[in-house]
């Protein structure tokens, strides 16, 4: 494993690329009067009815575009080299996967409709690109070695209209979605830039069956060609008098479509089709996905010009890649909790706008991946001219939009980035958020509770909650961490008393902090307050490691992802395991033993995005639920990787909520259409934004709520 450097000459690479190509396209126009033509029997004679000026010229065209492409790929590469260094993973294992699953259409293909059109013009087009490649090799053989005859053409021929029907089809397809698409996404962001690219590409598919017809009229109608069906109908229908003229004038048409093609390829979305792979080639990263990028000990640093994102050289390189990368699908958008209960933020829209402030603001300015009226062009690099904080404290941090994309766009860690800056450069934060900073700084916990009354908790229980100290340290073979709510917050604090008791019936060694626990710091974190999280997380780290914890229990997702995820950026190495997770090898090594319920009931199991999307956890809690007998479990619509968030993370558990619908009324409605009895969650924050959204719509005395713990303590095979 090493570090990727910042790429300080990729763009000199990108066009000395595009001068070889270019020297080896005229490289194959010299090659090409090597040999003559020859005789072909019943096959293919390449420039035919096309004048030596002609072929010339097309020759030269095509060697000026290529370069011209690149060029203007160059440019936009030289965007990249603005951003600042980032470690990624470079094992090339890992790498090919991902870059493969771009070049197969895999990402893509997890939306069936849209994977299906995309997959057929790609697959259409690359087998058009094929088959002119293979036709110029053809072009280039001498005599004896000439193959595009007899079998060998039939074969070419029919495969290449198959090719043709099969691409544009698949342009038909995404021409109708954008004008008669029900599909919210496409209805409200589809652009005239969609229509001119949709209209380049089929003209270019369109303009190459009428050159073949008009090739096979001037032919003579040979009986061979009838294996190009396509084109041969079209010659047989078409009114044509003039054969020759109307095979050059097509021709001449789509050689220059084709021209425009390459020219336009690195100046619009269509660039996609190169960026794409090479991004998800580059997406690897040097951490897990639940953590945010390490920024280096703040509390040590002797001289800090700036945190956060501000302009466009604070991101990394990779970020800026990924800009260029969009393919502006919008599915990040569809997902997004924030946007769809009417919130200002907009996935796509951040990383368009950013994209706009890094192309426009750029040395040499390059096109924006889409067009934005004149009154919003950008004239610094700062990304606050088109990104307002409103958007930027809407995001939840759930992770879905990452999670959807197809192309590996890492939307969340920008999203986070530009919050630091807000949070700890400009303090431009909701006042909600100064309330919970200055309880964390004061009380080390975002209630503002004392720290002695971390053991309240274990009130009322009929055994003793171990606690952890020097003394016992080298007996105790986990560390229970309770975390704030499990301590504080009256919803929660009986799931902390059921999984100590759970703990202690299997026999578990565990013990816990006490007041020398402090919050893990994640909402700090998300909301871009690096100091307070260093703060809390240092210290807990400190105590952590002087007491020798090596294996560490959480039921709070966050204090899981933040321990497991983050710590180790700061020297805390621990072994991390969710509740659930536990709970379950217990049950299933029989040191829990699970009965049946007396009154069999339905349950909907709500997945945290702190324990699923964040860090991959999906089954832990429902094999829980399954082992119980008497149980139905039901799940709602959005389930496992497509599950729709509570609206408590990325710190939203401590912002006001008065825009739009409420996130947690839209998930708790939805919980609700099951017809299920119980929720079940496995997450303090979703146990109170579940529990608070049921209540609101009047549900509360026919639906409970309740951590998968507490489920588990009730249904215990009676002894």
């Amino acid at each position: 494993m090493i570090s990727q450097k910042k790429p300080k000459q990729v763009n000199d690479y990108v066009l000395l690329f595009s001068a070889g190509s270019a020297v080896g396209t005229l490289f194959l126009w010299a090659a090409s009067y090597l040999f003559p033509e020859g005789d072909i029997v019943e096959g293919r004679r390449v420039f035919e009815n096309i004048p030596k000026y002609l072929q010339y010229a097309f020759y030269l065209l095509s060697a000026s575009s290529v370069f011209i492409s690149g060029y203007l790929f160059s440019l936009r590469a030289k965007n990249w080299t603005r951003g600042t260094s980032e470690k990624r993973k470079t094992t090339l294992v890992s790498k090919l996967k991902n870059f493969f699953d771009g070049i197969l259409m895999r990402t893509v293909l997890r939306f069936r409709a849209a994977g299906l059109m995309h997959s057929m013009i790609y697959v259409g087009f690359l087998g058009l690109f094929a088959g002119t490649i293979t036709l110029e090799i053809h072009h280039l053989m001498p005599p004896s070695m000439k193959f595009l005859q007899g079998t060998t053409y039939f074969v070419y021929s029919f495969s290449l209209e198959i090719a043709s029907l099969i691409y544009l089809a698949g342009i038909g397809w995404a021409l109708f979605r954008r004008i008669f698409g029900t599909e919210f996404r496409i209805k409200t962001k589809t652009k005239m830039d969609d229509f001119l690219t949709l209209g380049l590409l089929g003209f270019m598919g369109i303009s190459g069956l009428t050159t073949e017809a008009g090739r096979i009229i001037v032919e003579g109608f040979p009986e061979y060609e009838k294996w190009s069906f396509v084109g041969y109908f079209i010659a047989d229908i078409l009114p044509i008098e003039n054969g020759v003229l109307f095979h050059r004038t097509s021709w001449i048409l789509h050689v220059i479509s084709f021209f425009v093609f390459l020219i336009s390829l690195p100046q619009s979305k269509l660039r996609h089709i190169i960026t794409s792979p090479v991004n998800m080639f580059l997406s690897p990263k040097d951490r897990p996905k639940g953590a945010m990028k390490d920024i280096g000990n703040l509390l040590e640093a002797e001289d800090i010009d700036t945190v956060g994102v501000e302009v466009i050289e604070n991101f990394s390189w990779k970020q800026l890649v990924d800009l260029d990368a969009c393919t502006v699908c919008g599915r990040c958008t569809s997902v997004c909790p924030a946007n769809l209960t009417g919130k200002p933020l907009d996935p796509r829209e951040i990383i368009l706008k950013v994209g706009q402030v890094m192309s426009e603001s750029g040395s040499t300015a390059v096109p924006a991946t889409v067009t934005t009226p004149i009154d919003l062009q950008v004239k610094t690099s700062n990304v606050f001219e088109r990104i307002t904080p409103e958007e930027l404290w809407a995001c939840t941090s759930c992770r879905a939009c990452d999670e959807v994309c197809p192309v590996n766009i890492e939307i969340l860690d920008k999203i986070l980035d530009m919050r630091r800056h807000l949070a700890l450069m400009a303090s431009d934060f909701p006042s909600e958020l100064g309330k919970a900073y200055v309880a964390m700084e004061n009380s080390s916990n975002p209630w503002g509770a004392s720290q002695n009354d971390r053991m309240k908790w274990s009130e009322g229980l009929e055994f003793e909650v171990p606690m952890l100290e020097e003394e016992n340290k080298e007996e105790v073979e986990y560390l229970y961490w309770v975390g704030c709510a499990g301590a504080f917050d009256d919803r929660n604090v009986p799931v902390t008393k059921a999984v100590a008791t759970l703990l202690k019936r299997a026999g578990v060694s565990y013990a816990v902090l006490g007041p020398k626990e402090v919050c893990t710091g994640d909402s700090a974190r998300r909301t871009g307050n690096e100091f307070v999280f260093q703060q809390l997380a240092i210290q807990n780290i400190e105590n952590m490691n002087n007491l020798n914890v090596k294996k560490v229990i959480t039921q709070c997702p966050h204090c899981f992802n933040t321990i497991a995820n983050e710590y180790p950026q700061l020297g805390g190495n621990f072994e991390v395991i969710h509740h659930s997770q536990l709970l379950t090898e217990l049950v299933q090594s029989g040191k829990i033993d699970v009965g049946t319920s007396e009154d069999p009931y339905v349950i909907t199991y709500h997945d945290s995005c702190y324990l699923g999307r964040h860090n991959d956890i999906y089954t832990a809690p429902r094999e829980i639920l399954g082992a119980i007998g008497g149980i139905e479990v039901r799940e709602m619509k959005r389930q496992g990787t497509n599950s729709f968030c509570c609206g408590a993370g990325g710190g939203r558990m401590w912002m006001e909520e008065s825009t739009g619908k409420k996130v947690n009324i839209e998930r708790s409605e939805e919980a609700i259409e099951t017809g299920a009895d119980e929720v079940a969650v496995a997450c303090p924050f979703c146990y109170i934004m579940m529990d608070d959204g049921v209540k609101e719509l009047g549900r509360g005395e026919s639906i409970k709520v309740r951590d998968v713990s507490l489920i588990l303590l009730d249904n215990l095979k009676k002894d």
